[in-house]
This record gives C-alpha cells, sequence and structure tokens, in this order.
C-alpha cells in the first residue's frame, strides 16, 4: 500500500512540474485572469480533497481491489483468464466507468451543482483538471470503489488506472501547444488538451461534449464527440456564463458554490 502511494506521488509530481513547465514554454492561449489567484485556490482543494476522502473511506481503491481478490468479489474474480487481459480490460472498463459518471454529472441536476465548480474555472490549466468540490470526489470515490469491487479489478489494473487518470487529468486541461498534425494523431489514442478545451465552453452544445478523460473512444462510439470550438480555440470563452466575476470564485465561493449559486442552464436536461 505504501508503495502505491510513492508511485502515486512521484507519478504527480513529475507530471505537475512537466506541465507547468511547458505551459510557460508553450502556451496555447493567453490566460484572461489572475493565475496567481486561481492557482491558490485550485490547489487549495487538491490538499483538501484527499483528507475529505479520508475522513469517509477507510480504504483506497488499491485496498479494496486487494480485499476483492482475496474474497473472490467481481466479475473477473470467478474467471481464468490471461493476467494480462484481466488487467487491460478492467482498465478499459474504469475509464468507461469515468466517462458514464462524468455524463451522469452533467444530466442529474444535484450532481451538475457540485459539477460546476469544476467548470467555473475561467481560464483552462492543468490545475483545473485538480479542481472537482470534495462532495462531488466523495460521490466520485464511492462509484470508483463500487466498480472495482464489481469487476474485481486486478490491484495492478487499478494502480495503473489511478497513475494514468490522474496524469491525464492535469494533461488534458493544461494549456500547452500541441501543433495541429501531432493532435490529430494523438486524440486517436488519449485526450488531448484540445480536444477537452471543448468541453469547457461557455456555449453549451459545446460542454454537452468531449467527456472523456483518457480515452478518446467513448465520445466518438456513443456521439459525444465534437473536434473543434465554433469560435477556434484561441477566441472561444472558458467556463459558465453565470459565473465571470473573478472575485465570486475564491476558495470560500468556490466550496458554497453547490449550495448558494444557481446552476444556470444544465446542459444535457434542458438541451
Amino acid at each position: 500500500m505504501e508503495t502505491d502511494r510513492i508511485i502515486r506521488f512521484s507519478v504527480f509530481l513529475g507530471v505537475f512540474v512537466l506541465l507547468a513547465a511547458m505551459e510557460v514554454l508553450i502556451p496555447r492561449r493567453r490566460l484572461t485572469t489572475s493565475k496567481s489567484r486561481r492557482w491558490i485556490a485550485n490547489l487549495a482543494i487538491v490538499v483538501l480533497n484527499p483528507l475529505s476522502v479520508a475522513l469517509i473511506y477507510p480504504v483506497v481503491p488499491i485496498g479494496v481491489a486487494m480485499m476483492a481478490a482475496e474474497q473472490g468479489w467481481g466479475f473477473f474474480n470467478q474467471l481464468v483468464l490471461p493476467y494480462w487481459l484481466t488487467v487491460s480490460v478492467s482498465v478499459l472498463a474504469l475509464d468507461l466507468v469515468i466517462y458514464v459518471q462524468h455524463v451522469m454529472h452533467h444530466a442529474i441536476p444535484t450532481l451538475w451543482r457540485l459539477h460546476m465548480m469544476h467548470h467555473a474555472d475561467l481560464d483552462l490549466d492543468m490545475t483545473t483538471g485538480l479542481r472537482f468540490h470534495p462532495l462531488e470526489i466523495i460521490i466520485s470515490m464511492a462509484i470508483k470503489l463500487s466498480a472495482v469491487v464489481a469487476l474485481g479489478a486486478p490491484p495492478l489494473a487499478v494502480l495503473i488506472f489511478e497513475v494514468v487518470l490522474n496524469a491525464t487529468a492535469m494533461f488534458n486541461h493544461s494549456n500547452i501547444r500541441i501543433p495541429e498534425k501531432a493532435d490529430r494523431i494523438l486524440r486517436l489514442f488519449v485526450v488531448t488538451p484540445d480536444m477537452h478545451r471543448v468541453h469547457h465552453s461557455v456555449i453549451i452544445r459545446e460542454t454537452n461534449s468531449n467527456y472523456g478523460f483518457c480515452l478518446p473512444w467513448w465520445d466518438r462510439l456513443l456521439g459525444t464527440y465534437k473536434a473543434q470550438p465554433a469560435r477556434g480555440h484561441t477566441d472561444m470563452v472558458i467556463g459558465l456564463a453565470q459565473f465571470r466575476e473573478p472575485k465570486k470564485l475564491s476558495l470560500p465561493r468556490l466550496l458554497v458554490m453547490p449550495f448558494v449559486d444557481a446552476p444556470g442552464r444544465v446542459p444535457i436536461n434542458r438541451h
């Protein structure tokens, strides 16, 4: 258990530092608000969320996967399959669960209230990929733990998934410029910043697209893929229409946002 924490933190730190440098060296868009103010709020949430999860859940997904393997719980623990196949399919299945969960956070009004904190960021960079309301993280953890048990996912698959999801969430929210030809190829295999940025458009029909965090295939297969924003990446407006004042996006306001602010036009339910 200690080893998996070291691996996850080491990859997180390495990806964070690399993307932070790339955002300075090859930015995709000019920022419209104070980066330091946004980072203070976003990184404070990064610290707060693990504490919130630790208060609720006595075990992490890898621990649950080990328990499921010992007890014979879950689908894959009832089958005799090559280990590499079980690991690979488990990673794919867990990513699909995250895709469906993301869609539900746009479709169900109560969940959207929590999720809109993520979308209210007025600029998009790698810290946006870490900015989720603590209650959303708690709900997401419950879904993830349930999926791990139901699948009987091997601990290695869960570790791979956790590391990759965390890294790609920062990557696809990052403000880095990738050449267009390279992006077209890369987005066949992973969600790129240009692909996911469309999802953070203030235009509702664009917000209601590109839900994938890691693999781009679910959006293409299930009809939620949109290649480019209507106004282009440099001119598109990021965020939500009802949250345009930076002073309303301080850490205290972000934390109470689901309870005191209007949800606006919930994308899927009203369109």
